[in-house]
């Protein structure tokens, strides 16, 4: 079932923000294929349309890989957490945004393998790996992301399939030549999108040269959410 009202597509990028807390409830495979069209429509580098995208459910291959993604996001967020320090100065303070972040994070790490979808954003090259190829993959994955937005679902990208990315090569038969280039969860939120907190626009864009202040990067009216 999609969103009772459609989200405009400014109050989508304004409120679009990753969401880690997701019920049980499974995504209809009409809006499951709709987000995935959204995300194809997205432009590529020389228009070569290489993206894939490899979704993993319910099938034997796909639990497997979940067990395998979900074993390398909890050793992975274990690293960041303590050498982030997410338990020392405000992280200790009880219900503080450090402490509260860490708390979605453990919570997203222990139910990976219980996210109603799981996608592993790939790149078909056509040359080497080089540092560029990213241009022609994350531009979907935006798409993938207001796509689920606009439908009242919510998504999060992360990077951390790529402790067990052989091991997942293996399992679901990824070409050589195919780039793992994102992984990214979906679902329905446990909570809510936007507003997002974010700096001041004129904290973040110049005019000329590095650091110069642009008079005219104000804040635009506030978005309908």
């Amino acid at each position: 079932m999609t969103a009772a009202q459609p989200v405009p597509l400014l109050a989508g990028l304004a409120t679009t923000r990753t969401i880690r807390r997701y019920t049980t409830k499974p995504i209809p495979e009409a809006d499951l294929a709709s987000m995935l069209w959204h995300a194809s429509r997205a432009p590529s580098g020389s228009n070569r349309q290489g993206v894939r995208y490899l979704v993993l459910l319910d099938g034997q291959a796909a639990m497997l890989a979940r067990s395998l993604l979900g074993e390398s996001f909890r050793s992975s967020w274990a690293v960041k957490r303590t050498a982030d320090g997410y338990a020392a100065g405000s992280g200790a303070v009880a219900d503080s945004p450090k402490a509260r972040m860490a708390a979605t994070m453990q919570h997203f790490v222990d139910h990976l393998e219980e996210v109603p979808v799981i996608v592993l954003v790939c790149l078909r090259r056509h040359r080497a790996p080089n540092p560029y190829e990213g241009a022609s993959v994350y531009p979907a994955v935006q798409n993938l992301l207001l796509a689920a937005r606009a439908l009242g679902y919510g998504g999060a990208l992360t990077m951390w399939h790529q402790a067990v990315e052989a091991e997942l090569r293996q399992l679901l038969g990824v070409p050589d030549d195919v780039a793992l280039s994102a992984c990214v969860t979906l679902g329905r939120p446990a909570g809510s999108h936007g507003p997002v907190r974010r700096r001041p626009l004129h904290e973040v864009v110049f005019e000329d040269q590095w650091d110069q202040f642009a008079h005219w990067a104000a804040e635009p009216p506030e978005v309908d959410q």
